[in-house]
């Protein structure tokens, strides 16, 4: 498997467009993405939304801490765990049997919030090995306390990661969506 993560500023839009542009070219994708959920022009959470269209909660803000009490929290967000593996584990699990040819897995994001998810790290892991499958995801920049998972992934030789300080360009999303369209269609490594 030849992979790519993007990690910086703007890595949602620019999976959302490569998405767009592969499916556009007939190339068989799937998967899910974050996405902010606002009210009253302020953040309150996170949505997990598949490419076909499915929404869930990821995360909200929920209110301070219960002494005792167990729950996945990542700042002032509480992390719903059961919804978020409801609609990323199906499609993970499923990547590789949508019979032969090679197929493009879109996940955003591999972060906080989502490692609270043991099956999801496991499907994860099972998808970047998976043959036939590309998979095209987001990371966050590393600081503070790095995630296991995501150094895994940064360490991977069958893994090209992108990062990048400013909000994403047209020419940028063209290389990317290129690269991911040529992993698609070759197998050597990054479509090179």
């Amino acid at each position: 498997t030849s992979s790519l993560f993007f990690s910086g500023v703007g890595k949602t839009t620019l999976i959302q467009k490569a998405s767009e542009d592969l499916k556009s070219s007939g190339v068989l994708v799937d998967g899910f993405y974050t996405e902010e959920v606002r009210q009253g022009g302020r953040r309150t959470g996170f949505d997990v939304v598949t490419l076909s269209g499915t929404r869930g909660p990821l995360s909200r803000v929920g209110p301070d801490p219960v002494p005792g009490k167990r729950e996945c929290r990542v700042g002032q967000y509480v992390v719903d765990v059961t919804s978020f593996e409801q609609l990323a584990l199906p499609i993970l699990r499923n990547v590789g049997s949508g019979g032969p040819g090679r197929r493009v897995c879109v996940i955003d994001e591999i972060g906080k919030m989502e490692l609270f998810s043991q099956p999801f790290i496991q499907a994860v892991r099972q998808t970047l090995s998976s043959p036939g499958t590309v998979v095209l995801g987001t990371i966050p920049i590393p600081k503070g306390k790095l995630l296991a998972l995501v150094e895994e992934i940064r360490s991977r030789p069958d893994v090209k990661v992108f990062s990048k300080k400013e909000p994403v360009d047209l020419k940028t999303e063209q290389q990317f969506t290129h690269r991911a369209g040529r992993m698609n269609k070759t197998s050597e490594p990054w479509g090179q």
